[in-house]
């Protein structure tokens, strides 16, 4: 099997650490997602995982763990509406559509660059059913006009707010709930810490990718557009599940939950609209 060579640089090209995560837990004896997936795409590409991202077990499963927590947000969204819309923004390599599997009458987008989504024709599965890609900057204007405003819209978005300056993640949220009348919000976020202690990541680091946005205040999104709702606000040392984290990272965890500042390095976000 012919393997794909990666040219992409920048905050493009960290997608390939989340998505490594995901296999290496795939891989795990106790796996946290198993993204079959996931694993099955990493060796199909010719780029060096361990060398260029960093990720080990530890960090894996904390790959995992967030998405954990943002998959079930998710179906817990679609199960109370069954015929949503999904706005999956900046999906990569992501195969969270995969891994939901959700039924027809749920109509699901996926939205990149287009040199993302011919990598992602190329390496995932197809899907069937009210499924499509949008090849476009997330923070362009263009592409959300086309989408159907007739359903309650949940937008997810994984890895994305710490690349984008605050006024282009206000932009975008103020996009998203002014075009649609009702739903939710689902992403993660880095505190001003995490975005100081940037170049300490060696995905994002060895990328030559830079992040911007810290969020060190999740109520003040609220004030973004009438009626949004902070529903949660999810420190990563709280999240679900860190007793699956290897010894050294739960120990990590607990002295990070301890220390002022790095508590908030980061959290996940749920807003209701």
């Amino acid at each position: 099997m012919d393997q794909e060579k990666i040219t992409l640089t920048g905050a493009p090209e960290t997608m390939l650490a989340t998505l490594y995560g995901r296999a290496l837990d795939s891989r795990s004896a106790n796996p946290i997602l198993c993204d079959r997936e996931a694993d099955l795409a990493v060796r199909r590409i010719d780029y060096d995982f361990r060398k260029r991202t960093g990720i080990r077990g530890t960090t894996a499963a904390g790959v995992a763990l967030r998405a954990k927590v943002l998959d079930d947000w998710t179906a817990e969204f679609l199960a109370g509406h069954p015929e949503a819309t999904v706005l999956h923004l900046a999906c990569g390599l992501d195969t969270r559509v995969h891994r939901l599997d959700p039924t027809a009458s749920v109509r699901w987008l996926d939205v990149d660059y287009p040199e993302v989504l011919e990598l992602r024709r190329r390496l995932l599965p197809e899907r069937a059913g009210d499924y499509r890609m949008i090849g476009a900057s997330v923070t362009e204007d263009g592409w959300l006009e086309d989408v159907p405003d007739d359903r309650s819209t949940v937008a997810v978005f994984e890895g994305l707010s710490m690349y984008l300056r605050k006024e282009e993640g206000r932009r975008l949220i103020e996009r998203i709930t002014g075009r649609f009348a009702s739903g939710q919000l689902l992403f993660d976020g880095y505190g001003s810490l995490g975005i100081r202690l940037q170049k300490l990541v060696p995905a994002v680091r060895n990328a030559g990718a830079t992040l911007h946005w810290g969020i060190d205040d999740p109520y003040e999104i609220e004030g973004w557009h009438q009626g949004l709702t902070c529903l949660d606000a999810l420190r990563s040392v709280d999240v679900p599940g860190l007793d699956k984290l290897p010894a050294s990272g739960r120990m990590g965890m607990w002295v990070m939950a301890r220390i002022p500042g790095f508590r908030d390095i980061g959290r996940l976000l749920r807003y209701r609209y």
